[in-house]
């Protein structure tokens, strides 16, 4: 039996893929290790968004052909969106690598991997726009804590925007049925997750391609009946389609938790139109005001783009106003990326990179401060948290996350009391900071089961 290791960068859609991939390497009968250095089988599953994200990937893979050098008989494989982009041009840059899987095909891996046994590896690409849709048949290997997880409802992307390459690796958008989310989802409850993250590259346009024709609502109204499932939380979701419906049920049901993320890219109305976004600065206020009136306390996570072409000083102020007249509470801010294939690449003049490292720094700064006072509103507030993390030896130290902070993006809860991973416990906030908050322990709920695989 072959051990295979794998590193998954990016996106938790990338992770996804990850874990599919994982299941089925497992299916066919390899076992997986968390050692690299005892594989016999090196898988990268690659990021390639932007420059920082292609440059991580390459290190990784690079990392790994090292770790192979050490070993007679090991492969290396690298898997996603840098092998979908960036194909041909690997296999002549990186003989090291044995085989390439893109975003549509990955789950060849299997084969493809028995296939090249034999000294002589023939390395194999998949080029062109690809995507597969998970389905609740396919195995899968959890790579989340148990109690948490992420559901891909539908993959691809039918906007345009002028800086994004992802539509010309992942393809056009299309949409899982809703049976077969439901049934994911059933088995992940009955299988101890309490939280589910529902993500795609356009999540507001969930089911409009489906006949007959769903939306994103009716399927939150089936997902709130699953027994189990305590949280329920929407990453990305594009700003054209956030209807009343949506946020009518977003606010009516209380599995659906109050997080709303929704990348904004800007609020400069000439930029966002050589961005490509269909809505104005003025626009994007009237949807905030939406809605916000149509779900009291909602937390708000967006981010935005600095350093786009033609980004000028006055529109670059006009986004620091914008930010701090609408008061996020949770803000990522990236530094513009030229990418080959995208409509802005050919765009002047190119900001130089201290320019746009400046512009990150200085907004960031400002949402730090609002951060930090919208964080306050908290003290003395009771809340409920999921428990993520019991300090060693000392069990009344706890780590967790409130409905208002998703996995790995936003900040965290710190608190005194007894509780396990997995529980979902009612705190007293103590202290707030920038983005994290302490809290006291008031009452804990039971610790659900946990499983690995998801099958």
């Amino acid at each position: 039996m072959e051990k295979v290791h794998l590193v998954s960068l990016g996106c938790p859609k990338n992770l996804v893929d990850s874990e599919l991939m994982l299941g089925a390497l497992s299916r066919a009968g390899f076992e997986i290790s968390l050692d690299p250095a005892q594989a016999q089988v090196l898988v990268v599953n690659t990021c390639a968004f932007i420059e920082s994200a292609k440059k991580e990937s390459i290190d990784a893979v690079l990392a790994a052909a090292e770790v192979k050098r050490q070993g007679e008989g090991r492969r290396l494989v690298v898997a996603g969106c840098l092998s979908q982009r960036y194909g041909e041009e690997l296999r002549e840059l990186l003989p090291e690598v044995d085989i390439f899987v893109g975003t549509g095909n990955f789950l060849e891996l299997p084969d493809l991997l028995r296939r090249t046994q034999s000294p002589e590896h023939q390395a194999l690409s998949y080029p062109g726009a690809a995507h597969l849709l998970p389905s609740a048949a396919m195995a899968r290997v959890a790579s989340t804590p148990f109690y948490t997880s992420y559901v891909k409802v539908s993959e691809g992307c039918d906007h345009r925007c002028a800086f994004c390459i992802i539509p010309s690796i992942r393809g056009r958008h299309e949409s899982r049925p809703p049976r077969e989310i439901v049934a994911e989802v059933t088995g992940m409850a009955a299988r101890g997750v309490r939280e589910i993250n529902l993500i795609a590259q356009d999540l507001t346009a969930y089911g409009r391609d489906l006949r007959p024709a769903q939306s994103l609502a009716g399927l939150l109204r089936q997902l709130a009946t699953i027994d189990g499932i305590h949280w329920i939380r929407l990453l990305y979701c594009y700003p054209n389609f956030v209807t009343d419906e949506l946020l009518e049920t977003i606010a009516e049901l209380p599995q659906v938790v109050k997080y709303i993320d929704i990348p904004l890219q800007h609020a400069d109305d000439q930029v966002l139109r050589a961005m490509r976004r269909e809505r104005s600065a003025d626009g994007l206020r009237k949807l905030l005001d939406r809605i916000r009136r149509r779900v009291p306390e909602v937390v708000i996570r967006t981010s935005f783009i600095v350093g786009f072409p033609g980004e000028s000083e006055a529109a670059f102020s006009r986004l620091v106003e914008f930010v701090r007249e609408e008061q996020f509470d949770r803000v990522g801010v990236f530094t513009y990326s030229r990418e080959e294939s995208t409509a802005a690449y050919h765009l002047e003049p190119h900001l130089e990179s201290r320019v746009k490292r400046a512009r990150r720094a200085h907004l960031m700064t400002v949402q730090a401060e609002i951060a930090a006072a919208r964080n306050r509103r908290y003290l003395g507030q009771e809340m409920e948290i999921l428990v993520e993390h019991q300090a060693e030896n000392q069990p009344t130290r706890l780590r967790g996350r409130s409905a208002g902070q998703a996995p790995d993006i936003d900040g965290m809860v710190f608190a005194r009391g007894r509780a396990q991973p997995g529980e979902f416990a009612r705190v007293r906030i103590e202290r707030a900071f920038t983005y994290d908050l302490h809290a006291a322990v008031i009452e804990a709920a039971q610790t659900p089961s946990r499983m690995d695989i998801h099958a």
